[in-house]
Order: structure tokens, then C-alpha cells, then sequence
């Protein structure tokens, strides 16, 4: 029964992070009602093929704190991060939103690394990924989109 309750808390909070991240206006938007496109830290600006290129982490822990979700209730779930990539035309400036891609992430050691399929989320392509130790990681970029392709790479530090 326990863990009945636990599975259905578990799922309610995603539920309500899920709808929280509704689109709106084109940008998906978090828990405090900010774009996506907006919060976290600026982890990589540059460019990818024809496009220019903005990656940003958000700690999802730290929002949902920040929202009120209360501490009991984020430490039952795992801790996750966001990744929010940007991808603009350089002569319009304006996002491309018929793109998807991948990300692979090279973490401080063999077991932390993974993949991830960058999904289109309003104004950016994203997805949650798992980083869970301490440490630099490395991410290479492929994104498609409107017949053309591009990849770029860069780190993120996570701190204690």
C-alpha cells in the first residue's frame, strides 16, 4: 500500500510539472510561469551548422523549489535537469521549430554517460537528462531540421 501511495505521489508531481511546462505563445513555460527559453544557466552559445545555438540547464529540483513544491516531495523524486536548446536562424533571428536532434553526454565516468533525443518543445528543442554525479560533462549535439543538419559540443559543470 505504501508504495502505491508513493508511485501515485511520484506520478501526480510529474503530472503537475508536465502541465505546468504547458505551451504557450510558442515558449514552454516552467512552474514560476518564465519560458523555458529563459531560465537556467547559459551553458553553450555558438553555432550548429546554419544555426546559431544557445543551450541552457535547468535544475528541475531547484525550480520545483521554487515553485513551493515542498522539500519532502522533490527528494522522493529523482533528480533531473533540463536541457533547452535554441536553435535560431541567423538572418531572421527567429527559432527553428521544425527541428529535432540527440545529444550524447559524456559524464566523469563510463557509467554517467548516456543519450538523450532532443524533442521540439515550443521555442526549443529539450529534453530531460540524467546527470548523476558530480563532475564535468560533455555534450555533442546533432540537430536536423528543414532539410538541414548541424552538431556542435560543449561542457557543463555540474557543482556539489
Amino acid at each position: 500500500m505504501e508504495r502505491r501511495v508513493r508511485t501515485a505521489m511520484l506520478v501526480g508531481a510529474a503530472l503537475w510539472l508536465l502541465g505546468a511546462c504547458s505551451a504557450s505563445a510558442g515558449h514552454t513555460h516552467g512552474p514560476s510561469g518564465t519560458p523555458l527559453e529563459e531560465m537556467g544557466e547559459r551553458v553553450f552559445r555558438g553555432t550548429a551548422g546554419p544555426w546559431n545555438v544557445e543551450a541552457r540547464m535547468i535544475d528541475m529540483n531547484a525550480e520545483l523549489a521554487r515553485s513551493g513544491v515542498s522539500a519532502a516531495t522533490i527528494a522522493k523524486l529523482s533528480s533531473r535537469h533540463h536541457l533547452v536548446v535554441i536553435l535560431t536562424d541567423p538572418k531572421s533571428g527567429k527559432a527553428v521549430v521544425d527541428a529535432a536532434g540527440e545529444v550524447r553526454i559524456a559524464g566523469p565516468d563510463s557509467a554517467s554517460s548516456s543519450k538523450a533525443s532532443l524533442v521540439p518543445m515550443g521555442g526549443h528543442i529539450g529534453s530531460d537528462v540524467r546527470l548523476p554525479k558530480v563532475g564535468r560533462y560533455r555534450f555533442e549535439l546533432e540537430a536536423e531540421g528543414g532539410g538541414r543538419r548541424g552538431s556542435a559540443s560543449f561542457e557543463y559543470l555540474l557543482k556539489p
